[in-house]
């Protein structure tokens, strides 16, 4: 199967000599020559991973990234950006960015990362084949990726969903930070880790409506999934 990215730059030399190098090392390229351009062609392209210069007009990579995130928040996204500044690094991170890269890089390195990212998103655990599972007030809908409670319906990803499953079956004992992103993310890195935080963020947010379940967090260490 050959990858699709979705590449926005507006440097045009640079993005002429990235997107060819990216097509000869095997993947299929869209680009986009500012953030506007990507926005407007990510429903359609479906990349299979998007990158991101951080500084363009009309719409600068790291806005763009959060409004791709509501399209669909299980897109891996590389951002790329001639700055070096730390802020910038952790703004991207806490948007749930997978890499970050600053110019000029080897592409070769480049083309590792994105291989690298996409082998762990890929690498993920299978949900059970029952439709729905009863989470104390909620009703979790494993073949439509919902979360019901009353009148209310949540609707997930599939990686949410396998965040749910595995907090789920281990829940009311302590879950080691590590062995969650290994089970669910399949890597248990840095990027996977902030990718984490931004998940568990979404869940807690999910529950908040049955007082007699908690997402609680051992600084550290990991979390539990109490269903009192």
């Amino acid at each position: 199967m050959i990858e699709h990215i979705l590449l926005a730059e507006d440097d045009l030399d640079y993005a002429f000599i990235l997107k060819q190098y990216l097509e000869i090392s095997g993947f299929k390229v869209t680009w986009a020559k500012d953030g506007a351009e990507a926005l407007e062609v990510f429903p359609t392209a479906k990349p299979d991973i998007c990158i991101f210069d951080v500084m363009m007009p009309h719409l600068d990579g790291f806005t763009l990234a959060e409004k791709i995130v509501t399209l669909n928040p299980e897109t891996p996204i590389i951002f790329l950006t001639a700055k070096g500044m730390k802020e910038d690094k952790i703004r991207g991170l806490k948007l749930g960015a997978d890499d970050y890269m600053v110019k000029p890089f080897e592409v070769d390195e480049l083309i590792l990362r994105i291989k690298n990212i996409l082998k762990r998103t890929r690498n993920t655990i299978v949900l059970p084949k029952a439709s729905t599972v009863k989470i104390g007030a909620y009703i979790f809908d494993t073949e439509n990726f919902s979360l019901i409670h009353q009148n209310i319906t949540h609707r997930i990803t599939e990686r949410e969903a396998q965040l749910i499953h595995y907090l789920f079956i281990n829940k009311n004992r302590l879950l080691k930070r590590n062995d969650i992103l290994r089970e669910v993310w399949g890597n248990d890195d840095f990027f996977s880790g902030r990718s984490m935080d931004v998940f568990i963020s979404r869940l807690r947010k999910y529950f908040n409506e049955d007082p007699s379940i908690t997402i609680s967090g051992i600084r550290g260490i990991g979390l539990e999934f109490i269903i009192k």
